[in-house]
């Protein structure tokens, strides 16, 4: 089978490797149907992280049909249509039963890898996987986009809103325009604000942003947007914002944002080595986040959602790449000529 792999920094390769197998009891081999690059799997690709010479990939979003299981899987069964979230929770452990499993306690090697590739060996299984009605022929290529954000972006976007809080008739300001933060927006319009602020530089985005609910958009960055964010909250502040990119700029300005009592929820894996909380301590902010629950919220909302047609999140991907074409696929987000790249397998 061809799987994507980071050859060296900026550098993207096809190599064919042996199809993966059953290797525990509560694994799943996924024949591969659609999966993505992430903003995440940018770290690697542009040397941010320390990069190893043909380092298996950190692909992690995938939709496919299940072709065998192990043993202890009794919740899906070769021939169904899967979503296979990035995070891979237990289901029974505190943390997931508290709808926490993106830090399960039960596993510890819950993240998805490989994801860019024909067959996905996807562990732990059995509470973990979302089944999908019918076949993927049932679907339209939109309505498959939008499937495939319910393995991670959508989930990421709705994570944030839900540890922040956000409430009906609530002003949110969202940190960043990629796939995840258009996806916030979408999340923080379902939850019931009435203001969303957006923070995007690019008319593309801007417009997505406007059409999944932000009512208003601040480009600027640095203190300039701290001002105009505290001039849209009549000099209050926000009852939540949503961090969802992780950089320190981003974060200082998540952090200032709010008013005092609000709550940053940060999705965007973070890229600071410190941060001086003093001046949120004075202010009663609260901060949480993390890997997002997407089973959980996939199981509880999101998927019924999308089905129903309530909300499209599939729009953010506006490029269509093959497997062959990876490192396109990987320019394109690099250079910001897309919002997110899909990938088709078939």
């Amino acid at each position: 089978m061809k799987e994507a792999f980071l050859a060296q920094k900026g550098q993207m390769e096809l190599m064919d490797v042996e199809k993966p197998t059953i290797q525990k009891p509560d694994d799943v081999i996924i024949k591969v149907l659609r999966s993505c690059v992430c903003g995440s799997d940018l770290w690697d690709f542009r040397g941010i992280n320390p990069v190893q010479e043909h380092q298996e990939n950190s692909g992690h979003e995938a939709i496919g049909i299940v072709e065998e299981v192990g043993e202890d899987i009794t919740s899906v069964q070769p021939g169904d249509f899967v979503i296979a979230p990035f995070d891979h929770g237990c289901g029974h452990c505190p943390a997931c039963l508290a709808g926490y499993e993106g830090s399960c306690q039960d596993h510890t090697d819950n993240f998805t890898v490989g994801a860019q590739g024909e067959y996905l060996r996807y562990q732990h299984g059995q509470w973990a996987l979302i089944k999908i009605p019918g076949k993927p022929e049932d679907y339209s290529e939109e309505m498959k986009k939008s499937l495939l954000t319910l393995a991670d972006v959508m989930a990421t976007g709705y994570h944030a809103a839900r540890v922040a809080n956000v409430q009906h008739g609530d002003t949110v300001v969202v940190m960043g325009d990629g796939a995840v933060g258009l996806c916030a927006i979408i999340a923080a319009k379902m939850r019931g604000a009435k203001k969303i602020i957006s923070t995007s530089r690019h008319e593309d985005r801007q417009a997505l942003a406007k059409e999944f609910g932000a009512t208003h958009n601040v480009a600027a960055r640095g203190d300039d947007a701290v001002k105009e964010i505290m001039a849209l909250t009549d000099g209050f502040g926000a009852d939540a914002v949503l961090e969802c990119v992780g950089t320190e700029q981003s974060i200082d300005t998540a952090m200032k944002v709010g008013r005092p009592g609000s709550v940053v929820g940060r999705v965007g894996l973070p890229h600071t080595a410190k941060q001086d909380l003093t001046g949120a301590f004075f202010q009663n902010k609260m901060i949480a986040g993390g890997p997002a629950s997407v089973s959980t919220y996939d199981k509880q909302v999101l998927l019924k959602a999308v089905l129903d047609g309530e909300i499209n999140p599939g729009k953010v991907f506006t490029n269509e790449y093959t497997l062959d074409n990876i490192q396109e696929a990987y320019d394109a987000m690099d250079q910001r000529q897309t919002i997110k790249s899909y990938l088709i397998f078939e």
